[in-house]
């Protein structure tokens, strides 16, 4: 598989072992009748492999599922108003709102063996080479619950977000002010732009120029990027955004078909290429994102 989503850590320290054993302790089990959600270790490959751990060359790939009861809103604020037209009306009193929360827990009790469940899976891998995880998502939560079963499972994990030395809002602005872009990236044509105080305006723009004039008017008047759609060595396009999450990413098609090429329909073989040569790209672009912000600023509390 390849990765839509990346948000990046480093190991501060070295590298905590992840056994298979470790993972066990918290491998998923379904959501049974009365429980909202569950969380825990699934094989990263589907029903490739039984094993929790994919070790490939350098690279530890691992993959949690969160399993949720599906209750709409709607559905239990109906229930309830329900249950309270008929409690006043039966009992010629008023249900104030405490009552009106202990009924809606009751009724999301009832509802719970009923209800639907949906799935989803979030892959990560390290990289030991470049002593970094990588996480399947672009949102911040989802890879701190990913890395909370990770700590619960290996007893610790010395990472930090990836920090730069220079700010990645002010020189991808400058980009769009016609400042050179490193080797290997390239503008496309969406961007984020916003005023970097409360309240401040913002400008999405698809589909645009990013050193057309219509750019200088926004600059002019204070914003700067919050994202910006590039190309990276005509192998990635992606969606970088000003704390370094990468979006929307989309592997060039010469990379999926090399990936295809080297398998010829052997499913596990394509699972392994993929993240083989997936990585390989992430490698690259992740240390020339570094430089083009400057480089790794470490963390103040490092080492303490």
């Amino acid at each position: 598989m390849f990765f839509k989503d990346a948000l990046i850590y480093r190991f501060t320290e070295e590298i905590p072992t992840i056994t298979e054993k470790a993972l066990q302790d918290n491998e998923f089990t379904p959501c049974g009748r009365q429980d909202r959600s569950k969380y825990g270790w699934v094989s990263p490959a589907d029903d490739l492999f039984d094993e929790l751990i994919v070790e490939e060359g350098s690279l530890t790939i691992i993959c949690a599922r969160r399993e949720e009861k599906i209750l709409p809103v709607t559905v239990i604020n109906e229930k309830v108003r329900e249950k309270v037209r008929y409690i006043e009306k039966s009992e010629d009193r008023r249900v104030h709102r405490k009552e009106r929360e202990t009924l809606k827990e009751e009724i999301i009790f009832d509802l719970l063996p009923q209800a639907f469940t949906k799935s989803t899976l979030t892959h990560a891998y390290i990289d030991h080479k470049q002593q970094i995880l990588v996480i399947n998502t672009g949102t911040y939560s989802k890879a701190e619950e990913l890395m909370k079963l990770l700590r619960d499972s290996v007893g610790s994990l010395p990472v930090v977000p990836v920090q730069v030395s220079e700010s990645p809002a002010i020189t991808m602005t400058n980009w769009l002010r016609g400042e050179p872009l490193p080797e290997g990236f390239e503008l496309l044509k969406a961007c984020n732009l916003a005023e970097m105080r409360e309240g401040g305006s913002k400008a999405r723009l698809k589909d645009q120029e990013l050193l057309a004039d219509e750019i200088e008017p926004h600059l002019n008047a204070g914003k700067q990027v919050e994202m910006l759609e590039l190309e990276y060595d005509e192998r990635v396009k992606l969606k970088l955004h000003d704390d370094l999450a990468m979006k929307q990413l989309k592997f060039s098609e010469d990379l999926i078909s090399e990936s295809a090429d080297r398998c010829d329909g052997d499913k596990i073989a394509q699972f392994r290429t993929n993240f083989v040569l997936m990585s390989a790209a992430m490698r690259d672009l992740y240390s020339d994102v570094l430089g083009a912000f400057g480089g790794n600023r470490p963390d103040p509390m490092e080492g303490l």
